[in-house]
């Protein structure tokens, strides 16, 4: 627990084996629950993470979100709820700057930001940066609301998560949460984290063509389904800045 706040750790992980391990053992003493949530991986990424003592759910529908959405059902009466990369680029040492804001009542969803962090050369590509900047000029544009990053690092109050009724099944899962979040009202921040290149394997999102093209087209999809179903339904609930 942190600030008596119950705190569990959803890692989604697909062929991580040789970086996972790593990750786990960084993960504070603090954290009540560590799920990493094997979304159908052909190598050792289970084994090892059970090794690490984590819980290992098996979700085989392949996809960030339907990952993540395996990992919430799992976490229970979680107070709050980290989301975090298995492939080592993440600093789990840095976790408390997600969570101190929620345990003690002053934000419902922190964002780690990568772009207000300090990075280590090469962690995230020119197309990682341009799709950042760009969808974060979206979420700007059509919401009004100003987010630097759609990293992966980030904290939620489960009571919160609840109202989004969060539905992405692959990329688009990180800035539908953000959307959703800032539009029903729920306050938001984003605190400096830093990010390093993954310690092994190649990414599923930078590492190929494909990984880029699914990753943009899904973040893209995303934010016009959600501009769509706000201007179909109106603006039912009060928006806040974030901070």
């Amino acid at each position: 627990m942190l600030h008596g706040a119950r705190i569990v750790l959803v890692i989604p992980a697909l062929d991580e084996a040789r970086a996972i391990g790593a990750a786990l053992a960084r993960v504070p003493r603090w954290v009540d629950r560590v799920i990493v949530v094997d979304n159908g991986s052909t190598d050792d990424t289970a084994a090892v993470a059970r090794a690490a003592g984590a819980e290992v759910l098996s979700e085989p529908r392949r996809g960030y979100g339907n990952a993540c959405l395996a990992g919430i059902r799992a976490a229970g009466e979680a107070g709050v709820i980290v989301f975090m990369d298995a492939d080592g680029s993440d600093h789990p040492e840095q976790m408390e700057h997600l969570v101190a804001p929620i345990a003690t009542g002053r934000a419902d969803l922190v964002i780690g930001s990568r772009a207000l962090g300090q990075r280590e050369r090469g962690a995230l590509t020119p197309p990682q940066r341009f799709g950042n900047v760009l969808a974060s000029t979206l979420v700007t544009w059509l919401w009004g609301v100003r987010f630097t990053d759609l990293g992966p690092f980030r904290a939620v109050r489960r009571t919160a998560l609840e109202r989004l009724d969060m539905d992405a099944p692959t990329f688009g899962w990180t800035v539908q949460m953000q959307i959703r979040a800032a539009s029903r009202g729920l306050a938001c921040c984003e605190v400096p984290v830093d990010y390093a290149r993954r310690s092994a394997g190649r990414s599923k999102i930078s590492g190929t063509v494909r990984g880029v093209w699914l990753a943009g087209t899904g973040i893209l999809g995303c934010i016009a389904r959600e501009r769509w179903l706000q201007q179909r339904r109106g603006p039912a609930f009060p928006r806040e800045k974030t901070r």
